[in-house]
């Protein structure tokens, strides 16, 4: 067997893991760790927003100092079942978690980095990918799409329901 063609061959259908870079010489991070709280309990509080959100991605559990798992993918009608099961199961000490709107969603993507725009101290071992969000387009025509927002290069887009994207959670704080 050539190995010198096998290892080359191999090389180009593994998926490649680049590591998030963040430009701070010209600007501030705009979710810079402090503008959170830490609730200890996989949650935290956006001081400016008012929002509190899942630290982890739904399908990733938190150990108390990082998100552990894999992220689960969902179709939009299944994230909305998703955040039903997580309010009556009680599990995060409220029945009000919730798609976030597309608004609401952006403002957690980090303008200052990449590959994923987010912060990851915050939201660790968050994939640059697209999430879903309860946000819809008020049009006839556009019954079967919503919006998502990539943490990735993709910026916000207008996907079909039945496409599959990962779900952070988001309530409003009290």
């Amino acid at each position: 067997m050539n190995y010198k063609l096998l290892v080359p061959a191999l090389l180009a259908v593994l998926p490649v893991h680049a590591e998030q870079t963040c430009n701070t010489d010209t600007h501030p991070l705009s979710t810079p760790t402090e503008r959170f709280d830490d609730n200890g309990d996989g949650t935290v509080t956006d001081t400016v927003s008012g929002l509190m959100w899942m630290r982890c991605a739904e399908g990733q559990r938190w150990d108390g100092q990082t998100c552990e798992g894999t992220p689960e993918s969902h179709s939009w009608n299944a994230a909305h079942s998703v955040a039903e099961s997580v309010n009556s199961g009680g599990a995060y000490f409220f029945n009000d978690w919730r798609l976030p709107k597309l608004r609401e969603l952006a403002l957690i993507a980090e303008r200052e980095c990449e590959n994923p725009r987010i912060n990851l101290d915050v939201f660790p071992s968050t994939p640059a990918a697209f999430f879903w969000t309860s946000s819809t387009r008020p049009a006839e025509g556009f019954e079967d799409y919503a919006y998502a927002l990539s943490f990735g290069p993709d910026g916000v887009q207008h996907r079909s329901k039945e496409d599959s994207y990962y779900v952070r959670l988001v309530r409003i704080a009290q």
